[in-house]
C-alpha cells in the first residue's frame, strides 16, 4: 500500500505550500506528492492524471479538501466511484476517509444527492437565462450541442452505467481511465442540458 498526496491551487498567484505541509504531516512522503496549478479554464490536470494512472489496489490518496480533488461534487463522484471499485481509499483531511465499505458508500450516496441538486440548479439557471434572452434579445439564437459523442464513446458510457468497473471498461474499449472520466462527464452534462430544454418546452 502506498500513500499518495495531491495538492492543487486555482490561480497562478496561489501556492500549494500549505497543502503540501498538511500532506507531509499526515504521513505522505514528499516523493509521493503530486501538485499543480489549475484554473476553471484549464481542463487538463496532467499531474492528477499521472497520479490516477499509477494507482494500485490498496493505495490511498490524501487531499486537504474535497474541492482540491474536483471542481464540483459530480466531478468528484466520477473520480471517487471507480477508485473505490479498484479498492483505492480517499482520505479528505477536513471530511474523513472514503473507502469501499458501507460507510464509505453512504458518503458517496450523500455526495450523489448533492451533485443531483447542483445539476438541477445549473439546468434551471441555464433555462432561465435562455428564456430571458429569447424574450429580450431578438437576435438570440440557441446553439445546438456539439455532436462529438461517437458511438464508441457512447458504448463506453453504457458499459459504465451498466455496472462494469472502470478497469473492465478500460480493457474492453482501450480508453484510459482519465478519458473515461471525461466521456462520462460530457455525456451526463449533455443529457442534463437536453433534459432541461425538454422540460421548459413541455411546460409551455
Amino acid at each position: 500500500m502506498t500513500k499518495y498526496g495531491y495538492a492543487r491551487v486555482s490561480t497562478a498567484s496561489q501556492s500549494t505550500k500549505e497543502q503540501i505541509q498538511q500532506l507531509l504531516e499526515n504521513g505522505v512522503e514528499k516523493k509521493n506528492i503530486f501538485s499543480e496549478k489549475f484554473t476553471g479554464t484549464k481542463r487538463d490536470r496532467p499531474k492528477f492524471n499521472q497520479l490516477l494512472a499509477g494507482l494500485k489496489s490498496g493505495d490511498e490518496i490524501v487531499v486537504t479538501k474535497l474541492d482540491r480533488f474536483a471542481r464540483n461534487t459530480r466531478e468528484a463522484l466520477d473520480i471517487i466511484e471507480p477508485l473505490l471499485d479498484d479498492n483505492v481509499t480517499i482520505k479528505v483531511l477536513n471530511l474523513g476517509t472514503i473507502e469501499n465499505t458501507s460507510m464509505g458508500r453512504m458518503v458517496t450516496r450523500t455526495l450523489l444527492s448533492v451533485a443531483e441538486m447542483e445539476r438541477d440548479m445549473i439546468v434551471e439557471r441555464t433555462q432561465e437565462g435562455k428564456m430571458f434572452a429569447k424574450k429580450n434579445n431578438p437576435n438570440f439564437k440557441e446553439g445546438r450541442p456539439k455532436a462529438t459523442i461517437t458511438p464508441k464513446k457512447r458504448h463506453a458510457y453504457e458499459l459504465l452505467i451498466s455496472g462494469k468497473s472502470y478497469k473492465e471498461v478500460e480493457s474492453i474499449t482501450g480508453y484510459s481511465r482519465s478519458t473515461l472520466f471525461r466521456i462520462k462527464k460530457k455525456i451526463e452534462e449533455s443529457e442534463a442540458t437536453m433534459e432541461g430544454t425538454a422540460t421548459v418546452k413541455y411546460s409551455r
